[in-house]
């Protein structure tokens, strides 16, 4: 009984996504890796998609002190490239690689697509300010030192005082890159 299961556990494991050439090409990643970050995968999502309260409860997992749920909502959109409410193995993956991997042109490229809630071109206050909020939520009443009430409004001033270069009220892409570089 326990060969069969050891094989059956083999035979798992084995089990791909369509297209891992394809992935390796498309990601940093290699072979090896993407079939370790996929039996990963599957183990917590075996139905082999993530919808965005399961992401919720994963993510919550790494702030026990905080409230993540909302930037964990921000995140899962940043995740979900084709906007239908689930995020494959796939679309992980193809994240994941810029995260880690990709260049510094790439990681902020995805970094404002995240701030970027509403997906016009554009970062304005009201977006900055709820990225911001649910970053404190997330962080929770244990930050030290203690935060003032009024934090995550200075906070956006400041990143509106270094990024919005024509000071027209709302940060671009290219805006957003010259400054990080910076």
């Amino acid at each position: 009984s326990d060969k069969i299961e050891d094989e059956l556990e083999m035979t798992t494991v084995c089990h791909r996504p369509e297209g891992l050439e394809q992935l390796e090409a498309q990601t940093n990643f290699t072979k090896r890796e993407l079939q370790v970050l996929y039996r990963g995968f599957k183990n917590e999502c075996p139905s082999g998609v993530v919808n965005e309260e399961t992401f919720k409860q994963i993510y919550a997992q790494f702030f026990p002190h905080g409230d993540a749920s909302m930037y964990a909502h921000y995140l899962f959109n940043a995740f979900d490239t084709a906007q239908n409410g689930s995020v494959k193995f796939e679309d992980f993956v193809m994240a994941l690689s810029i995260l880690l991997r990709g260049t510094v042109h790439e990681k902020l490229r995805w970094t404002f697509n995240l701030y970027d809630i509403n997906k016009d071109g554009y970062i304005n206050k009201e977006e900055m300010m709820d990225i911001v909020k649910a970053i404190y939520d997330m962080m929770g009443k244990y930050t030290y030192p203690v935060l003032k009430e009024d934090a995550p409004r200075q906070h956006v001033e400041v990143f509106f005082q270094k990024m919005d270069k024509n000071k027209d009220g709302v940060v671009t892409l290219e805006e957003f890159i010259e400054s990080c570089q910076e």
